[in-house]
């Protein structure tokens, strides 16, 4: 078993006033993704599953904690069977691991999963950019430049989650703009695997700014109407990223080996 044996005790439901863009969205192509008969179970269904999502993608709930559907069940005020649900959704993405007759467990960051999850990226959202780029208007650009002044304000707060929040939001604002559900749908996939790992890296030193100038090449070049060099930018930016995350986990690694050591 790859989950450990953690039990993980769910707080307060804040997904409603999080503001993040991803949940907003999500709740909107979640009924066409896993069709339910009962629309008031979905509804029950998708509040556990976007909360849970979102709990697991901040690292509030660790890899290895185990989801205790009876807890989740009272503390949403539904029965087990959304909870279930929402379980096997977070599954189907990857971020939940269920063992018949052990349980359900918040699944491990997988180094593979990573690798796949940034060339889904780097292959839809190179492209996505390129197409926007030629397409973009004002009020695009307007909205872009608003996220980017936020992405400064949350650097300047050391708010790394509202900054997290807003990275997500200004990439979904440029897939958005191409209004293509189905990439929207595989973005998100993607995203879930790279949600944790991304954000454990997020505070490393020099990297905050890093991204919101990398953000703002992406931006510039939108601006200009130059698909290859808007594609280039894109590309630089996911590369980075991974280069992140490759050093964040080293470091974690490094410190685990250290702890075993003593």
């Amino acid at each position: 078993m790859s989950g450990t044996d953690t039990e993980a005790k769910i707080g307060p439901a804040s997904c409603a006033g999080c503001g993040s863009h991803y949940c907003q969205d999500q709740a909107k192509t979640m009924s066409k993704s896993h069709p339910i008969a009962d629309s008031a179970e979905h509804s029950k269904a998708e509040r556990v599953y976007r909360e849970l999502r979102r709990r697991i993608r901040g690292l509030e709930l660790q890899p290895g904690s185990r989801l205790q559907k009876n807890e989740i069940a009272v503390e949403f005020g539904v029965s087990r069977a959304p909870v279930s649900e929402a379980i096997a959704w977070l599954a189907e993405e990857g971020l939940v691991d269920v063992f018949p007759q052990s349980g359900s467990f918040v699944a491990p960051i997988r180094p593979e999963d990573v690798r796949e999850a940034l060339l889904i990226r780097t292959g839809l959202e190179v492209e996505a950019v390129r197409r926007v780029a030629q397409q973009a208007d004002g009020q695009l650009l307007k909205r872009l430049d608003e996220n980017l002044d936020a992405q400064e304000a949350a650097i300047r707060d050391n708010d790394m989650a509202a900054l997290d929040d807003l990275d997500e939001a200004f990439h979904a604002t440029i897939i958005g703009a191409l209004d293509s559900p189905r990439a929207q749908r595989l973005l998100d996939s993607a995203r879930a695997l790279l949600d944790r790992p991304r954000f454990h890296a997020l505070p490393e030193d020099g990297r905050p700014h890093a991204t919101l100038s990398e953000h703002r090449r992406i931006a510039d070049a939108i601006r200009t109407g130059d698909p290859e060099l808007a594609g280039a930018a894109m590309r630089v930016h996911i590369a980075m990223v991974a280069r992140a995350i490759e050093r964040d986990s080293e470091e974690s690694e490094k410190r685990a080996k250290s702890k075993s050591s003593r």
